[in-house]
Parts: C-alpha cells; structure tokens; sequence
C-alpha cells in the first residue's frame, strides 16, 4: 500500500526553533515558492496540517508552528492570549524574512489569522478559515465557571492520552470516542494520523488559550478583511455550530463560504482532498493531487 505523503517525510530535517519575544517556539517549514504560513487551533498543533503540507510545499514555502504552550513549544513567559498569539504568529513571520503571505487557520487558528490579517492588511494576501472562533459568545462568565470546574479532569484526562496516543489510537472505539469531539466521522481517520492529533492533548496553555476565545471576538470587525477569502465550515461541527459560518460570510466582503456535510470541526483532515482543492484555489495553484490515505509506519518527529 502506498503511504501517505506525510508519512514519507522525516520531518526532523524540517523542523527549527525560531525565538519570539515571549520564548521558543517549533517551527516546521519545507518547500519554496510564495509562502503559506497554517495556525493550529485550540487543543492543536502544527501535525493538524499533516495532510496540507506536503501538498503545498509543492508550489510553496510552507509553515506551519506550534503556538507557544502548545505541541513541543513551551508556555510563553508573557501571558497567554489571542493578541499574544497574533503577536508571536507576526513575530515567526518576522525571524523567518516573510513579506507577504497567505494564511490558512482552524478555529482558534482561524481568529488568529483575521487578527493578524485585520492588523497588517498590506502583508496577508490570501486568507484560508476553517471553522474560525470569533462570534461573540454569551453568558461568557458563566461558560468561563463552569469550564474552570471541568478543567482539571479534563486537563489530568488530556495529559495520559497524549502520552499514550499511539495504543489509545489503534483501538478503533477509544478512538472514535476522543475524536467525535472535533470529526463527524472519526471512524474513516487512519490510526497513524489520529496518534498524531492525540499527541496535541493537555497542553499548558489549553485553559488560558480557552479562555482567551471565548472572550475574544472579531465579528463586528471582519468588514475590515478585504484579500481574497475561503471559508469552510463542518455542517456538524460540535465545537462552533455551522450557523457562525453565516456570521463570517456576511462580515467578511466577497468571501467564499464552503459548508461540508457529515463534516465536524477539523474539515481539514475529514475532507482532506476537496480542502486541498479549495485552498489551491484560493492561492491560484494547480489542482492538487489526491492524498493517499492509507495507514503506514513512520510518524512525524519534529521536536526537542
């Protein structure tokens, strides 16, 4: 069987840490051409873009990084927030000599990026959103009390997964069962590639970085976004309903909406291949072609 192309990588030789005034952060770069830099979301990494890198680098300088006290990047020594993390996305920009590049972010990611996008109009030429936070939430203090309650198990549980993420990934029902929080269909997520999302799990910042969304919002701004836009939501998304689509479609001048059904929230390794093909689109490449999807041996190793 022929692997996935991400699992033909030996991503060490990719991987380099990059300095940003609130500490180290990991850095994954291939590729040449126009640079595309993707932002993880909440709970994430830069291996949620295992099926979009190998693809783009292609005909791009492709980057993707873990935001700080997510992944292998260590908690910043300046306080978690969604400014902090615009800043420290700028910043990788900055220290890597990137000019003008297209951004490509997943939930918190995608808030990220109509930030960074709001607040340097002239260097984000092309922005790709995959189910992005943003839309005012309610009752914020007391979703913040309740989640504070929750976190602790949630954060102990999120620690042992992530430790154990390649046995807990071959067993197809505990599998499903942790991927149903962002995937419609967990099942059809090749083991190899669940491990690595399951990796990404109990991070540091996870609850400063959870509390930053929900108390930050962008939807009264997004009028200020004018590059070319893509937006492509889930129809089943758990996370953030696929009614917040309409809330980005009707902010943002002339954006492409892309609504996926049997889709969760993570639409980019769901619908690997029809999100590649939009997203080539949005940056003016060829069609890609499609990823194989069939589970191998060889994992990602882009760390300390």
């Amino acid at each position: 069987m022929q692997q996935p192309a991400w699992q033909e990588i030996d991503w060490r030789e990719h991987q380099r840490w990059v300095t940003v005034r609130g500490g180290p952060v990991n850095v994954v770069e291939l590729g040449a051409g126009p640079p595309v830099l993707f932002i993880h979301g909440l709970g994430g990494s830069w291996q949620n873009w295992l099926e979009q890198l190998p693809v783009f680098a292609a005909h791009h300088r492709v980057v993707a990084f873990d935001l700080p006290g997510f992944g292998y990047s260590p908690l910043p020594t300046v306080q978690v927030s969604i400014q902090g993390y615009v800043n420290a996305a700028r910043e990788v920009l900055d220290a890597l000599d990137i000019d003008t590049v297209a951004l490509v972010g997943n939930s918190m990611g995608g808030l990220i990026s109509c930030e960074l996008t709001l607040l340097e109009r002239a260097r984000v030429a092309r922005l790709g959103l995959i189910s992005p936070a943003g839309v005012a939430v309610r009752n914020r203090q007391q979703r913040i009390s309740l989640l504070r309650s929750l976190y602790p198990t949630v954060a102990l549980t999120g620690r042992w997964i992530a430790t154990n993420a390649e046995p807990a990934a071959r067993r197809p029902q505990l599998r499903n069962r942790l991927l149903a929080f962002v995937a419609s269909q967990p099942d059809t997520i090749p083991a190899p590639f669940a491990a690595e999302q399951l990796r990404g799990m109990g991070k540091p910042a996870l609850w400063p970085a959870m509390e930053g969304v929900i108390m930050h919002s962008v939807d009264e701004r997004l009028g200020g976004i004018s590059c070319p836009t893509v937006l492509i939501w889930g129809q089943d998304d758990p996370v953030l309903p696929v009614r917040h689509a309409e809330v980005f479609a009707a902010g943002i001048p002339h954006a492409r909406k892309v609504i996926y059904p049997d889709t969760g929230h993570c639409a980019m390794f769901e619908r690997a291949d029809e999100v590649n093909v939009l997203l080539a689109e949005l940056l003016g490449d060829p069609e890609p072609a499609p990823v194989p999807s069939e589970p191998g041996a060889m994992a990602p190793a882009a760390n300390a």
